[in-house]
């Protein structure tokens, strides 16, 4: 989570699976939207995955929301792969993104 003046502006949740740290659910409330706060937060992930021994972070983005995907490749995750998820009865079509994680580099 990251604050503002001690009030909740932002957060994701994440696991830490075998090689990666996947997180899912990043929200940033509208009042601080278009700030920094979400890559303020991903580099938060960057550093704590690799203090972990992690070799990459991951997430899903839906397809039809580009703007999420263009804040994330302006920060150096890649497409790896597209898919669709099956939610409630609804497809869902999502690219999975990667970021590797250079050793010795931060965020």
């Amino acid at each position: 989570m990251l604050y503002v003046e001690n009030k909740p502006v932002a957060m994701a949740r994440f696991t830490l699976e075998e090689t990666s740290l996947y997180f899912y659910r990043l929200s940033v409330i509208p009042a601080f939207q278009r700030k920094g706060m979400a890559k303020q937060l991903i580099q938060w992930l960057e550093i704590y995955a690799k203090e972990c021994g992690k070799e990459s972070l991951s997430c899903k983005v839906r397809m039809n929301v580009s703007l999420n995907i263009a804040l994330y490749e302006s920060i150096g995750f890649y497409i790896e792969e597209k898919e669709i998820v099956h939610r409630d009865g609804v497809n869902i079509p999502v690219v999975n993104m990667k970021k590797e994680i250079l050793k010795g580099v931060m965020a």
